[in-house]
């Protein structure tokens, strides 16, 4: 089928559409900046239509030949949200009943059982999904409650209290149940909804398997993380936009759309009925519960340094979500040009550790690994297989070998205790000016408050040291194109290489004053 995805580069939308690629279908995207998608693994292989869901026109072209539409896109950002979203979908509706569309999909969200007022966020949803039901064709309205993967805006807040808040102090709605779903199931229900039978026109809920209270989601994504118990003082009242402030300042969640997703919060929001499975039959292997939707959250790649390396599964980060959205990555960078060849820096890069040592103050470099020892962890001069060549696996002191690209990139895991995950990534290129361009970027992914107060508590030890290992990697490479063209080398860096025989007296071999460099 031909499928239009308005909303392609949102959480929901970048995600869905590989899914639908690999489904068979033919996909066309409605986007506002044509730039946003080339980020995108997908981009090649999807058409491209500009413009915005709220003009006419622009959508009317998008709609073109097309059999199903894909709705995704919401207004949580702006402050009149409501009557946005509701414009929208009505020129989205009424461009569909004009064209030949056969089917549109809507993700809204749960309705809460029995009378009452709901809340702006949730009322919206309901009657977006309204608009669409009442247009004339044929409609699947899925409502989902918290959706749970890596870029989720419900899954952030989560992720960024618990790590960072051992003791909390939340509203009473801490105590209200949902029935939070993987987003693996969710992009599961959307794509089986495009073949649907003509006569289907109404609501579906789709949910996990696990009914919990907030509460409980707090407790088991710190048990997931590896993380203490989770101290959750509730209070009878706080406003939402207290609690948004809270959350704007504590998360990557800007207040703005915080504020009517925790007016939601005072709701529980439960699956009425189990209808889309006479429809859509579940996943293969079933819906993933609360705790393994976690699980699948946090096995986040390693930090990509482009968007080239992003990870494709849903429940991990994308190069669309927004910024700082995924794991809470902090990082230190070192950039720097030298007169030295790309193969001269690389062969001293391959060739850090063990005996060559990792051209940085030797004192720290070792006292570093003193402590780790001391805490029952690896150290930090294990050595290393080969002195001059390593292979993805390899141990380097300290570290493990997780990629290697011949004279461009090495990317070295810590595995020396500490609360949190670390790595050094190297990257070696021609800078075009007959010289090389050096990336060093140490990236450290913290667990819980701990990991962020040691990353904090070390920086400036950290950037000392690394700062001081960039520069002297580089005289390294510069001081082994000197030997090996039977000059002088540096005072201070031993030659990597015995420099060809010649006359006259040898080359210093004296390493960090007076000693090889560590």
């Amino acid at each position: 089928m031909r499928c239009l995805v308005i909303g392609s580069t949102g959480y929901v939308g970048a995600r869905l559409v590989p899914r639908l690629l690999a489904a068979g279908h033919e996909v066309r995207c409605l986007v506002r900046d044509p730039h946003t998608v080339r980020s995108l693994p997908w981009a090649r292989e999807v058409g491209v239509a500009h413009g915005d869901a709220l003009d006419v026109d622009a959508v009317t072209a998008a709609l073109r030949d097309m059999d199903v539409i894909y709705y995704l896109v919401h207004s949580l950002h702006h402050a009149d949200f409501v009557a946005r979203d509701a414009a929208a979908a009505r020129v989205v509706a009424a461009a569909a009943a004009r064209g030949s569309v056969r089917r549109i999909v809507y993700l809204g969200g749960l309705q809460p059982r029995g009378p009452g007022v709901t809340s702006r966020h949730l009322s919206s949803r309901a009657a977006v999904a309204e608009i669409f039901l009442a247009c004339g064709v044929p409609t699947a309205a899925l409502q989902a409650a918290a959706i749970m993967g890596s870029g989720s805006t419900s899954f952030e807040i989560l992720r960024h209290l618990t790590d960072r808040l051992p003791v909390m102090v939340i509203p009473n709605w801490v105590r209200h149940r949902t029935q939070p779903i993987a987003v693996r199931d969710v992009l599961h229900y959307l794509v089986g909804c495009a073949e649907l039978p003509a006569e289907v026109n109404r609501r579906f809920d789709i949910g996990g398997p696990d009914v919990l209270t907030y509460l409980d989601m707090i407790h088991g994504y710190a048990r997931v993380a590896g993380l203490r118990r989770r101290v959750v003082l509730s209070v009878p009242f706080a406003s939402p936009t207290l609690s948004a402030s809270f959350v704007d300042l504590v998360t990557p969640v800007p207040g703005v759309v915080a504020k009517p997703l925790i007016e939601s919060l005072v709701h529980e929001l439960m699956c009425t009925d189990d209808d889309i499975e006479s429809q859509v039959p579940g996943p293969p292997h079933g819906r993933l519960g609360y705790e393994d939707s976690v699980v699948e959250a946090l096995r986040s790649a390693p930090p990509a340094p482009s968007s080239d390396d992003a990870p494709r599964e849903p429940a991990q980060p994308w190069p669309t979500d927004p910024p700082g959205f995924g794991p809470a990555d902090l990082v230190s960078e070192h950039t720097l040009t030298t007169r030295a060849s790309p193969s001269a820096v690389w062969r001293i890069v391959e060739g850090i550790g063990g005996r060559h040592g990792w051209y940085t103050v030797p004192l720290v470099w070792r006292a570093r690994g003193w402590v780790d020892r001391a805490l029952g962890g690896v150290g930090a001069d294990r050595g290393r297989r080969d002195p001059d060549r390593v292979r993805i696996g390899d141990v380097v002191d300290g570290w493990r070998v997780e990629r290697r690209e011949c004279g461009h990139w090495l990317r070295l895991r810590a595995e020396m205790t500490m609360p949190g995950q670390a790595w050094l990534d190297i990257t070696v290129s021609d800078d075009g000016d007959s010289g090389s361009a050096y990336r060093q970027r140490v990236t450290f992914r913290p667990r819980g408050l701990a990991g962020h107060l040691y990353w904090w508590s070390q920086r400036p030890a950290h950037d000392f040291v690394f700062a001081v290992m960039a520069r002297t990697v580089l005289l390294a490479a510069e001081d082994d194109e000197r030997c090996a063209r039977g000059e002088f080398g540096h005072p201070t860096i031993s030659c990597r290489r015995p420099a060809a025989p010649r006359a006259g007296p040898a080359a210093p071999r004296s390493g960090w004053p007076g000693r090889r460099v560590r």
